[in-house]
């Protein structure tokens, strides 16, 4: 079963998680090295980290001792798509509508006799 996209988008609402996430793209990491630059307890990083893993963004698995965490590279493809089709649309340029709206409404120039 996949996550919804509101698991998702739940678990890249908070800050530390987008955060591991960014580390978690150079390469696996020890829980203890994600844990390291945050100034929360392990606990509390565990927490975040189970979080992403519900939602299917990491994977954690044991070896020897130590729990490593690997990105899940294919596991924002759902919500990138869902948010690019938010893109079809081009944006408006206001400076270039602007102008167009000046041109349009202006007073006509006078005619030539």
């Amino acid at each position: 079963m996949t996550p919804s996209l509101d698991t998702i988008f739940a678990a890249l609402a908070d800050p530390t998680r987008r955060a591991i996430l960014v580390m978690l793209l150079e390469d696996d990491m020890a829980v203890t090295d994600v844990a390291d630059p945050f100034e929360m307890s392990l606990a509390a990083i565990s927490k975040h980290l189970t979080i992403l893993s519900r939602a299917g963004l990491i994977s954690q698995e044991k070896r020897g001792r130590v729990k490593w965490c690997k990105l899940e590279p294919d596991a924002l493809r759902d919500a990138s798509i869902w948010m690019q089709s938010f893109g079809q649309f081009e944006a408006v340029n206001l400076d270039a509508f602007e102008r167009f709206l000046e041109t349009e409404l202006s007073d006509p120039p006078p005619a030539n006799d």
